[in-house]
């Protein structure tokens, strides 16, 4: 009797770790709007079904942690008249960091009683266009447009208190004319130690380091390049192996090929998937959680389309225009835009 209640549970549990998931047939979606006046939001972090956070294009940094029905904003400055414009934002634990663009460059660390300007940089190509940490949440890296013949990348393991600039003779050499979209801050992913990165412009490349950025390798992909608005502006992974790109052609945005691929290997080679067919230009694509890879977003300018098979076939799902997507579950994810912030509840 015991070998039998003992093959049963075996066979129990064999079941349930390799029952497949069933991706759900998503057509429309409903997105509750917030009017955000007078900035551009391409960055946010989403904490839960009521709380979301923004860095703004005016130095605004708000929040809402009741779903919307209330918003707190603090407006940075620097030397009292410069308005920092924040593309880049992330959360390590309970502090947020946001790094401007341009000229000079300025990564905030966000506390609760306090704010700290953490690191500035100052040359006339200087342009950083997104930020992350890594899950140990020691280790952060953001990257920006290349001031030398390698990507501007600086990295901090002490947390987000102090960082440093990566010199080049540790990064790949860049091709005249590459460089980063700062569309979405999803053109940089982390998982465990390992990033990626993925350029545009003259080439469209994947930069990755599986060592908190110690040591670099760059592998090519078929997506749309060559010149400044062609290339990868968002890169996401389900896990270590299987990952997505977007993009296309900024100034072309109802084109659609050699638009978006997919990997099976982390990042070394690249399959266009849908290539010829919508979705066209996209800013961000994000995995669903736990839909096991198969449900993938993507939001642009041109609306947002649904994947259920993990980027091979796109449903086109609202005509609204978003620039980033951020999933706090399976069901719930906020969006940001021109002058609002959206909610999606898919449940």
């Amino acid at each position: 009797m015991k070998k039998i209640t003992l093959l049963i549970f075996v066979f129990l549990l064999m079941n349930s770790c390799t029952k497949e998931y069933i991706p759900r047939n998503i057509k429309t979606i409903d997105i509750q709007k917030f009017k955000i006046d007078s900035t551009s939001i391409r960055s946010i972090v989403a904490v839960d079904a009521k709380t979301v956070y923004y860095a703004g294009s005016r130095g605004d940094v708000g929040y809402t942690d009741d779903n919307g029905k209330s918003w707190t904003t603090e407006y940075l400055f620097y030397k009292d008249s410069i308005k920092p414009h924040f593309r880049s934002f992330t959360k390590n634990g309970d502090d947020f960091f946001a790094i401007s663009i341009g000229n000079p460059a300025l990564l905030y660390k966000i506390s609760k009683n306090n704010t700290q300007l953490v690191y500035t940089e100052e040359h006339e190509k200087i342009f950083y266009d997104s930020m992350k940490f890594f899950t140990d949440g020691k280790h952060g890296i953001a990257v920006g447009d290349p001031t030398d013949i390698c990507a501007s990348i600086i990295i901090t393991s002490d947390g987000g208190s102090t960082w440093n600039k990566i010199p080049c003779d540790k990064l790949p050499v860049f091709e005249e004319g590459e460089a980063f979209f700062a569309a979405s801050n999803t053109n940089i992913k982390t998982i465990g130690s390992t990033v990626w990165i993925a350029s545009g412009g003259k080439k469209a490349r994947i930069l990755k380091s599986d060592d908190f950025g110690k040591t670099w390798q760059i592998f090519n992909t078929p997506m749309i390049q060559g010149n400044g608005p062609q290339g990868i502006y968002s890169i996401d992974f389900y896990d270590k192996n299987n990952g997505i790109i977007i993009g296309g052609d900024y100034s072309k945005p109802l084109e659609n090929k050699a638009n978006k691929a997919i990997t099976n290997d982390g990042g070394k080679t690249w399959t266009l998937v849908a290539n010829g067919e919508n979705p066209n230009y996209k800013s961000c694509v994000q995995y669903v959680p736990n839909t096991n890879g198969k449900e993938v977003f993507a939001v642009g300018k041109t609306g947002i389309s649904f994947s259920k098979d993990g980027g091979n076939s796109w449903k086109d799902v609202s005509k609204e225009s978003y620039y980033t997507i951020d999933f706090v579950d399976k069901n719930t994810a906020w969006l940001s835009g021109n002058n609002k912030i959206g909610k999606l509840d898919l449940q």
